[in-house]
């Protein structure tokens, strides 16, 4: 029996604000079909950037929100399935987000954003 390996690209990019850095690790990385990947994500913001947003963007769509986090409280998954993501964010300057059962539409490019604490909400700007 012949067993054949996908892999699958989930690529992060690293960005610099205000200078300020937000870095994503690793910037690229391959699994196999049915696997999980893992990204990280800082920041070196003030104490007040307790939030923490993961998109995802597939090749030719436009980016979409996955999950919010923020430091302390759970992730709010929205509209995205929390069988197939499990987010953390275990300081307010780390979190990380693991992709579970990759399939082949799980390839894109992931972004990490981090904002201010608003009277413990996410904005929906």
């Amino acid at each position: 029996m012949l067993q054949v390996f996908i892999g699958f690209l989930l690529s992060s990019l690293r960005i610099q604000v205000c200078c300020q850095d937000v870095i994503q690790e690793p910037t690229i990385s391959w699994s196999f079909k049915s696997k999980s990947a893992e990204m990280k994500c800082s920041h070196k913001k003030d104490i007040s950037h307790t939030q923490m947003y993961w998109y995802r963007q597939r090749p030719g769509e436009t980016m979409t929100l996955i999950v919010f986090t923020a430091f302390p409280g759970q992730p709010d998954y929205g509209d995205s399935l929390q069988t197939k993501y499990s987010a953390v964010k275990d300081s307010i300057e780390n979190g990380a987000l693991t992709v579970k059962d990759l399939q082949a539409d799980d390839s894109g490019v992931y972004f990490c954003a981090v904002s201010k604490h608003r009277n413990g909400r996410r904005s929906n700007s």
